[in-house]
């Protein structure tokens, strides 16, 4: 899964050129190669500050961001290591608080590469490399890293001595590198398991129990489940939290969605299970508001994208991809928020991904669907998007571009006379980031 990453400034394009004609091009999982680059820089994922470490099919990102935002609410410095990228490579690394420089992006990606020779590193794992490298070289009180893929044999999966570990929701995605089953996705998940450091999760079926405690026990530690050892649910608006410690009482998050509040109870239990980075309960209470994360349920300004839509328009954004992020953006869709509207769905989305399962908790809700290119990467036609719409009795038009699906949607909201037209673009954190470029709302 190639990244096609581009940067504007020379410096770092001139880094990305060098990893295109060093890397393989394709994403093989393995800790071999990740392991020699970083004997050949002094191994600095060894030096690193206490690591938070998170996997998860869908969540992990926003269960960096509710760590992030409990941690820096408490007066910590932060580096934060996440993937992919929306607009800006340089999203991917984080340090101390602020995302990675033009120009000490290009500097970590030129000391890397120029060891990387013969190795056949990926993508991933140079960016990984150049990551640690610069989380080594400054300090910080906490260090967030979100596995890329799967966990067991992810590049991130070299730590060895995190402070905790987390795992968000499980679902089907990635099959060709982690299997088809949820059996087998749990097992490459909880791989990022390590001594001494306690694995919190969420709440699980009962038939992934063997696997994960299975990899807790080759791993000598501690399983923490929802519904065990910690508990969380949303009452009268408020997030209330438990575990062995207390409760908790905290607002619900300002990322929308229920699903959210799931996530920052599992940032919550993290911090809570861990000893080494003290967190206040003033700051654990902040997190959920504090917390950001675009392209996730994201209502989109009235940029330059969306200025000829009617003002009272709203417009969301999310880049899920996979049947269970199709059923929690579903979700927040309820019929008090839709007011007996439907959602005109801009979509464009890989090839390897299974857009029906994701549609499927849609039917009914769609007015009209508007097809789009993922450009540079394999994605669905258009004709499988109309096939479903004609199922669903409701049209279908292709785009080339996002102004033109947005200009049609301007154009029936003209003609319909609806000055409150509600907009769902959806399918790909590559089309996600494409909009938020396009919408001037880049990430910071």
């Amino acid at each position: 899964m190639a990244d096609h990453a581009v940067s504007d400034d020379p410096e770092v394009q001139a880094q990305l050129d060098r990893l295109w004609s060093l890397s393989p091009g394709a994403d093989i999982l393995g800790l071999e190669r990740i392991t020699q680059l970083l004997e050949r820089l002094d191994n600095p994922h060894r030096r690193l500050p206490p690591v938070f470490h998170v996997a998860g099919t869908n969540g992990k990102g926003s269960t960096c961001a509710f760590l992030r935002a409990a941690l820096e609410a408490d007066g910590k410095t932060v580096h934060v290591f996440t993937s992919p990228h929306l607009v800006r490579f340089n999203e991917r690394i984080r340090i101390a608080g602020q995302l990675i420089s033009d120009t000490m992006l290009a500097r970590y990606l030129e000391r890397v590469l120029d060891v990387a020779e013969g190795i056949g590193a990926s993508f991933f794992e140079v960016t990984t490399a150049a990551a640690f490298l610069a989380f080594a070289e400054h300090p910080a009180d906490a260090c967030i890293i979100e596995v890329g893929l799967g966990g067991r044999l992810d590049a991130t999966n070299v730590i060895t001595d995190p402070v905790v570990c987390g795992i968000a929701q499980l679902g089907i995605d990635h099959q060709a590198f982690l299997g088809d089953s949820l059996t087998a996705i749990a097992g490459e998940k909880a791989g990022i398991a390590k001594p001494g450091a306690p694995l919190v999760t969420q709440r699980y079926p009962d038939a992934l129990f063997p696997v994960i405690l299975d990899a807790v026990a080759r791993a000598r530690t501690s399983w923490l489940a929802m519904g065990d050892n910690w508990d969380a649910a949303i009452y009268r608006d408020r997030l209330h939290y438990r575990d062995e410690q207390g409760r908790l009482d905290a607002p619900l998050p300002r990322l929308p969605g229920a699903h959210q509040a799931q996530n920052a109870a599992l940032a919550i239990a993290m911090l809570r299970h861990q000893q080494v980075v003290p967190v206040s309960e003033a700051a654990l209470k902040a997190a959920p508001l504090w917390a950001h994360w675009p392209a996730r349920l994201q209502r989109l300004d009235r940029g330059p994208l969306l200025t000829i839509l009617p003002l009272a328009a709203e417009a969301w954004l999310d880049g899920g991809h996979n049947e269970a992020a199709g059923q929690a953006i579903s979700a927040f869709f309820t019929a008090e928020r839709l007011h007996s509207r439907q959602i005109h769905l801009v979509i464009g989305m890989l090839a390897n991904k299974d857009m029906d399962a994701y549609l499927a908790p849609f039917a009914g809700r769609i007015a009209h669907i508007h097809a789009l290119p993922v450009p540079g990467h394999d994605h669905h036609p258009p004709e499988r998007f109309a096939a479903i719409a004609a199922r669903w009795g409701i049209s279908c038009t292709a785009h080339a571009e996002p102004e033109q699906a947005i200009a049609a949607i301007a154009q029936d909201a003209a003609q319909a006379d609806d000055a409150t037209p509600i907009l769902l673009i959806a399918g790909s954190l590559y089309l996600a980031g494409e909009i938020l470029r396009l919408n001037g709302q880049l990430p910071d």
